[in-house]
């Protein structure tokens, strides 16, 4: 089957790009847990995030926002010595800081997804035909930027607009699988969460 050439030849980079990415995402644990995940992957591989992701739901308790905001100094103490982690402090502690910026969101939007899905691009406002050049220029997007300026304005960090892009392209909110790809039907099909226009 023909697919995006970045799982390579990797069995389990391969079975996350046929199965999880670019697929719609409504679960709050889920676009949590990415969010925070995309944080951690700054000046990193992705691969490198997602072989420790299990090691990862372990220490922040399945990525409950409503449990890790209440995590104190002792789990920020604990997780610095984690060597299933990344063991970088200002990324915990932004985690912790973020999963308290959930609850602000859910008792605005009802819920974190609510939320996200405001900023799903129009259909006109993408590539005609995402092809790899196309994809090669979307580092960000005019929506992944305005997500990002609004989250910091909230509170929230490490949500740059490349790393809210790439949570955009993991949890659906926009379809980057290139034509041709058999996962790109599939993503396109499946149904588009409500989106509530701002």
């Amino acid at each position: 089957m023909k697919r995006c050439w970045w799982p390579g030849e990797d069995e389990f980079y391969v079975k996350y790009h046929d199965e999880e990415w670019g697929r719609p995402v409504v679960d709050d644990r889920r676009l949590f847990e990415k969010i925070c995940l995309e944080g951690f992957q700054s000046g990193l591989s992705w691969i490198t995030i997602l072989r420790k992701r299990e090691n990862f739901r372990v220490a922040f308790k399945g990525f409950d926002p409503a449990v890790v905001a209440r995590f104190g100094a002792r789990d920020v103490a604990r997780l610095v010595k984690d060597t299933g982690i990344i063991r970088h402090r200002g990324k915990i502690e932004s985690t912790i800081n973020n999963a308290r910026r959930v609850l602000e969101l859910r008792e605005e939007f009802g819920s974190l997804a609510a939320y996200a899905w405001r900023f799903e691009p129009e259909l006109r406002a993408r590539p005609k035909r995402m092809t790899l050049a196309a994809l090669k220029k979307l580092g960000s997007s005019p929506e992944s930027t305005a997500m990002s300026k609004d989250l910091k304005k909230r509170g929230w960090s490490f949500v740059g607009p490349t790393t809210v892009y790439a949570f955009m392209q993991a949890m659906g909110l926009v379809n980057d699988h290139i034509e041709g790809c058999h996962v790109r039907e599939l993503a396109s099909r499946a149904p588009r969460p409500l989106k509530e226009k701002s």
